[in-house]
């Protein structure tokens, strides 16, 4: 794996604070980090959440997904909890990137689903790669996680990377009434847990 570790630096937000590690897939030249908060045991399983890169949610805060308060809410646990980790990987619009994912709201304006909407770009419903994970979780030495995550596909790349998660920790919030639709498809379509799960 060519995913490399560059520079660590604090990051103080609303939340207490973290320190940002800086990495580089140096295959692709994106750009990933994580942030870690208090003191990492790598004999304990570590409360983690992997998140993809939503411009449109994270910064722009968009109500077609839920991204911008999922992230809100892992950095608050974490914060909480005192010890953690955020894995925030450059993987847009499922790893379409953001004008293919600009591109796919358009289609979803016309009538698509957001699987449709990938499929009829030419894309898998999600290209997103987890094995960019491993060499970061090598650099903290974790090999045991509590995952934030309602997505069990996450789960299965984890445990294909000898990656244990010993409890999933659903993260459900951020619905409104423009995702109703997604978040459905979400559930079924990619097998997503519900929120009664």
């Amino acid at each position: 794996m060519t995913v490399k570790y560059v520079a660590s630096a604090a990051l103080p937000t609303h939340w207490g604070q973290f320190t940002i590690h800086g990495f580089e897939d140096q295959a692709s030249g994106k750009e990933h980090v994580v942030l870690s908060f208090g003191d990492i045991d790598p004999d304990k399983p570590v409360l983690c959440r992997l998140h993809s890169e939503c411009l449109t949610g994270d910064c722009l805060f968009s109500l077609r997904c839920d991204c911008g308060p999922q992230l809100h809410a892992a950095l608050e646990r974490i914060a909480a909890e005192g010890s953690g980790l955020l894995l925030y990987l450059r993987q847009e619009g499922r790893g379409i990137g953001l004008l293919n994912k600009i591109r796919a709201y358009a289609l979803q304006d016309s009538g698509a689903d957001t699987v449709e909407a990938n499929v009829q770009l030419g894309f898998e419903p999600d290209s997103r790669n987890y094995q960019i994970c491993k060499p970061m979780f090598d650099h903290f030495a974790v090999s045991k996680l509590r995952l934030m995550t309602n997505n069990p596909r996450k789960v299965d790349a984890l445990d294909g990377m000898d990656i244990e998660v010993t409890e999933i920790v659903p993260i459900h919030t951020g619905s409104n009434p423009h995702n109703e639709s997604y978040l459905a498809v979400k559930i079924d379509k990619l097998g997503h847990l519900r929120s009664e799960d």
